[in-house]
């Protein structure tokens, strides 16, 4: 790689509607496809929703919309990989917008490395997190319960395009695991769901744990780290947007 192709901007959308996220990410994507962007870690929270991905299934949806419209939940399909899953206040949601080409050719390669930034962030706070055979996410189990099922910590599920990375992970922090109830989360019927504020049995925000998750990012895909702002993104794309006029005047 290229000295300022080891550059990964890490910005904090904070909270932000799902369908205006994804939006920004097409964009940004189109963007960093065209060299006018970095490479990115978008940070951010979703008001309550859930998420079909490509592969998934409508029968994981355990309730009708109408309920959904009762509890102010709203429900999108998704081209990300993966079955339903649960965002909202409380979990970070992690969107990568990297040039996979830059770094290593390789998708399984880029999910583990995912589920590496997960467990790295947990053990930092003294959660031992863990990968299941079989199953993409991070895992952990309640302190003092050795022999009880594993419970599912964070989600991924992503989408990769010409080798440029969206989509991403979802780390419960303090999350209201009830909402999980309405799904069966990733499609694993016996599946439940548990956050780092349940596990340390004390509260926990997201801004304590966002730094911790850019430097695991940093390590896992051997990036240095820069925070950039909300304005940096408009200069990305209109730089974007002017380089893609001027290419369309055949200039």
């Amino acid at each position: 790689m290229q000295a300022h192709d080891t550059i990964c901007r890490a910005i904090d959308l904070g909270r932000i509607g799902y369908a205006d996220a994804w939006d920004l990410q097409q964009r940004l994507v189109a963007a960093r496809k065209a060299g006018a962007a970095p490479n990115l870690l978008l940070f951010c929270e979703h008001p309550h929703v859930l998420t079909l991905g490509r592969n998934g299934h409508i029968e994981n949806l355990r309730v009708p919309q109408s309920a959904l419209d009762r509890l102010g939940v709203e429900f999108h399909h998704s081209n990300r990989g993966g079955d339903v899953t649960y965002h909202g206040p409380g979990q970070i949601v992690g969107y990568p917008i990297l040039q996979l080409a830059e770094i290593r050719r390789d998708v399984g390669w880029y999910v583990r490395q995912l589920e590496e930034v997960m467990i790295g962030a947990a053990a930092a706070l003294g959660v031992s997190a863990f990968r299941v055979p079989g199953r993409t996410g991070v895992w952990t189990r309640p302190a003092g319960a050795a022999g009880a099922r594993e419970e599912k910590l964070g989600a991924i599920g992503v989408h990769i395009s010409r080798w440029v990375t969206s989509h991403g992970f979802a780390f419960n922090v303090c999350t209201d695991l009830s909402y999980f109830d309405l799904i069966v989360p990733c499609g694993i019927a016996d599946s439940r769901a548990t956050s780092l504020e349940r596990l340390l049995a004390r509260p926990v925000s997201p801004s304590e744990i966002l730094p911790v998750l850019a430097a695991e990012f940093g390590r896992a895909f051997d990036l240095q780290m820069r925070p950039a702002g909300k304005q940096q993104i408009e200069e990305w794309l209109c730089a974007a947007e002017t380089q893609t006029g001027a290419a369309a005047a055949g200039l």
